[in-house]
């Protein structure tokens, strides 16, 4: 077997001493090229070198959500091809590491790469369904291109949290649970449009939902963890149907900490609810519009301002070692 080791050497629960170990242990059960990556985007291109190529039957990406998302976009840069394209091989990295988690992967790396030997080893793997976004035809965001993700996206409060923790980790901080929860209550509190949403979702054959002030995007269960954690804010979203969206109408204190503790206490059986929440299960085509341009996030990663996004849901999109 031919594979292709992406390693992202900022990520940030791995020590260059245990991706040597990590890369030794790939490299003694196939014939492996592991390349570090040196700019954004360079996953990708990495990851489409590896669509493009004849001979490269796995791809592995060494990193958290980002680098993942980055090597998901260049391996379908031509669109999905499950019978051609390479497998996909996760081992985790980042701080949160979402998609491996929620594939069932150890959120060690040492373990994860053992537990992909093992599948390797045994050939298992799944067939996984993924989000598709892109900029509605008609709107100001037409020329935004499509891109792939993996677990979720957000457009409004959740992707302004996103923002303002990047902004944070450029500015050094460090990738913590706590600077989240910390940026989730300055995002609220300066949240211009919490009482009164300027969101709608349009989704073909129905009414559409109109003054959602959150709307969260989400390809699998569970949306996020707190670290040990996991949160479901929509607890039937699966990779093996298309999208589900929670959206809220109110994000008053008392609805937030209604909600909060909801999504808090969430479970793979019930997830945030009441008169100011809407839940809807497996949409494979919508959009969302806003009448004011919107923070906007996939997979963890600020993409920033949007109008209006349209979403796709597709079933059976990439083959992945688990």
């Amino acid at each position: 077997m031919r594979a292709l080791l992406v390693v992202n050497p900022a990520a940030t629960t791995t020590s260059a001493r245990t991706r040597d170990v990590l890369i030794h242990a790939l490299a003694s059960e196939m014939k492996l090229e592991a390349v570090t990556t040196e700019y954004r985007g360079h996953a990708r291109d990495l990851g489409r070198r590896a669509a493009d190529s004849d001979d490269i039957d796995l791809v592995v990406a060494l990193g958290g959500d980002g680098t993942v998302n980055e090597v998901v976009n260049g391996l379908l840069h031509r669109g999905p091809d499950v019978d051609r394209l390479p497998r996909l091989a996760v081992v985790p990295g980042g701080s949160t590491n979402v998609f491996a988690r929620a594939l069932g992967l150890p959120n060690d790396a040492v373990e994860a790469t053992g537990a992909i030997l093992d599948a390797l080893e045994n050939r298992t793997e799944r067939t996984v369904g993924l989000g598709l976004a892109a900029g509605t035809p008609g709107t100001e965001d037409e020329s935004v291109p499509e891109r792939w993700f993996t677990f979720c996206a957000g457009l409004g409060f959740d992707a302004g949290v996103v923002g303002r923790v990047e902004q944070k980790r450029e500015g050094g901080k460090r990738s913590t649970h706590a600077l989240y929860v910390r940026q989730v209550v300055r995002q609220f509190l300066n949240e211009a449009h919490r009482r009164h949403g300027t969101i709608t979702l349009d989704v073909p054959g129905q009414d559409p939902v109109t003054d959602l002030a959150l709307s969260i995007i989400c390809n699998t269960a569970p949306w996020t963890y707190l670290g040990n954690r996991p949160v479901y804010a929509s607890p039937k979203a699966s990779f093996d149907t298309a999208l589900d969206v929670l959206g809220l109408k109110r994000l008053s204190t008392p609805a937030v900490a209604r909600y909060g503790t909801q999504l808090l206490t969430s479970s793979p059986e019930k997830g945030p609810r009441g008169k100011h929440a809407v839940s809807l299960h497996d949409l494979t085509d919508f959009t969302l519009h806003s009448k004011v341009p919107l923070p906007f996030q996939m997979d963890g990663d600020h993409l920033g301002l949007r109008t209006s996004v349209t979403f796709t849901g597709v079933r059976r999109a990439l083959r992945v070692i688990v």
